[in-house]
């Protein structure tokens, strides 16, 4: 009997990159759906729900911004924007509405694959909801509230935890300023992004090895933050 594959839905006008694309996700070991418009993206997600989105911004009928958000509406699968506007303001806007991950084109197929199997796995995290992340010394346990490092107690203030485990929870996946201020601080301090260094600075102090040259809570330049699970 034939494993079921996971299905992914590229969302992109230009044919080169389904070209391009096809076998390189066959090969990973991926079903490949095509769609070249919204509309036909916006029919598949809701006639099979693919496992996971490859989302190019610039499409013909609609900006690939307004689809991002329209398909979360009702999807909830991963979405990874391929796309040659490098403007920050354009990441943050993507990542912001629902985006899981952003990568520029021309983008080298290694990273693609890396970031969408990163991306399918923090999926299959969050269905089973492990009470336990374990990554490298570190081991945090969202239930009880609990850190430890090399197999000591970590003491964090309420809000250093708050904010560790809204990154936890989507290891992998960048969040910007905005979505960690709104969800840790609230609405109201959602351009406070001088505070948020300052919380991220004290927790690099009691996580890592080498707080100046973090391997867990990584910066993305002038979007946001990371958690890299090892």
């Amino acid at each position: 009997m034939r494993l079921l594959r996971p299905r992914i839905l590229v969302v992109d006008d230009e044919p080169q990159i389904h070209r391009f694309l096809t076998p390189a996700l066959t090969a990973g070991g991926y079903d490949k759906l095509r769609a070249d418009t919204a509309e036909q993206a916006l029919r598949e997600i809701a006639r099979q729900a693919p496992d996971a989105l490859l989302l190019d911004l610039g499409l013909p009928d609609m900006d690939g911004q307004d689809l991002l958000v329209k398909a979360r509406c009702f999807y909830t699968g991963p979405i990874l924007v391929l796309s040659a506007r490098d403007r920050e303001a354009e990441k943050i806007q993507a990542l912001d509405s629902g985006a899981d991950d952003y990568i520029d084109k021309p983008f080298g197929i290694g990273e693609l694959l890396a970031r969408l199997r990163v991306a399918l796995r923090r999926e299959m995290q969050h269905e089973a909801s492990p009470p336990v992340v374990r990554s490298g010394d570190l081991e945090i346990d969202i239930g009880n509230r609990m850190v430890r490092r090399n197999g000591s107690r970590v003491r964090l203030s309420p809000k250093e935890f708050e904010l560790l485990g809204r990154l936890v929870a989507d290891a992998g996946r960048v969040l910007t300023h905005r979505q960690l201020l709104t969800a840790v601080w609230g609405p109201a301090h959602a351009d406070d992004t001088q505070y948020l260094r300052v919380f991220v600075g004290q927790l690099r102090q009691k996580l890592e090895v080498e707080p100046a040259a973090p391997l867990h809570i990584v910066t993305e330049p002038g979007v946001g933050y990371r958690f890299i699970t090892s």
